[in-house]
């Protein structure tokens, strides 16, 4: 899957990878799409949240185990 930028907060815990995501999303054009790799099982509920809050698209999500990505498309 085509993304435009990455967020890598592998190893941090709730808030932390939402925070980062919130900076990180900035970064992104409209329309385009961020990766985020995560560590934090409650990443699985708090970035779709996320997402639904502030109108972002979440595109596509993996959850493993141990590990968890996202991608997801900014809006204005």
């Amino acid at each position: 899957m085509q993304y435009d930028a990455t967020l890598d907060a592998t190893g941090l815990v709730c808030p932390e990878p939402v925070m980062l995501l919130h900076n990180r999303i900035a970064d992104v054009p409209v329309g385009g799409v961020l990766r985020v790799i995560a560590t934090d099982p409650s990443t699985q509920r708090d970035i779709p949240r996320f997402c639904q809050f502030l109108d972002h698209r979440l595109v596509h999500q993996e959850c493993g185990e141990e590990r968890f990505v996202y991608w997801i498309e900014r809006n204005s």
